[in-house]
């Protein structure tokens, strides 16, 4: 997650882009929108975490997308009528919340908003190739190397492996078989407590 801050060209920042917005709080678990919904707001992570998910056929839910503070979640939204995904608190969440006809107006009328804009979607497309070729990987093995290595090696905290089995595209059972095989050979992987 790229922090909105760093996403400054001149004197404008994202958080101006969000100046104003009204703050909402969403418990664990509560849905920020749902797929098919119309697009109203975007949210900006102000506290918490949110994700981006997509429920697969088979029952498996797949996460697009992890925002924490400072973040858009769903920046895409801002030029599409109805959300693709379902956007939920991760964790106890609080976001801004600013009407895409008023973020619209606001890059219309500010060209260096509008790159900072710019500069921050093509963060998101970098991330979202990094994403895919994980996921594009044959073996969990190979997903989860992939995945430590831009994690610089380190496991989430164990509450929230079932997130990163949603991440990597397998059940967390698969998961914790790998994660415990890891763990005969003597593979030394560190865990952020």
């Amino acid at each position: 997650m790229i922090a909105i801050m760093s996403d400054a060209i001149g004197s404008e920042t994202l958080a101006d882009l969000f100046a104003g917005g009204r703050l909402r709080n969403f418990a664990a678990g509560e849905r920020l929108f749902a797929r098919g919904d119309p697009v109203v707001a975007l949210h900006l992570v102000v506290a918490g975490e949110a994700r981006l998910v997509r429920h697969r056929p088979d029952g498996g839910r797949l996460v697009l997308q992890r925002a924490g503070p400072g973040a858009v979640l769903a920046e895409a939204s801002l030029f599409a009528t109805s959300y693709h995904c379902d956007g939920e608190a991760a964790t106890p969440l609080t976001t801004r919340a600013l009407p895409v006809a008023e973020a619209r107006a606001r890059l219309a009328a500010r060209p260096e908003l509008a790159l900072a804009w710019a500069a921050r979607l093509a963060h998101e497309v970098q991330r979202a190739r990094q994403r895919a070729e994980i996921l594009a990987l044959p073996r969990l093995a190979e997903r989860l190397e992939a995945w430590l290595a831009l994690a610089d090696g380190c496991l989430p905290p164990r509450g929230r492996w079932r997130e990163l089995a949603a991440e990597l595209g397998v059940t967390p059972e698969a998961l914790y078989r790998r994660l415990a095989r890891l763990r005969r050979a003597g593979d030394p992987i560190r865990r952020r407590d």
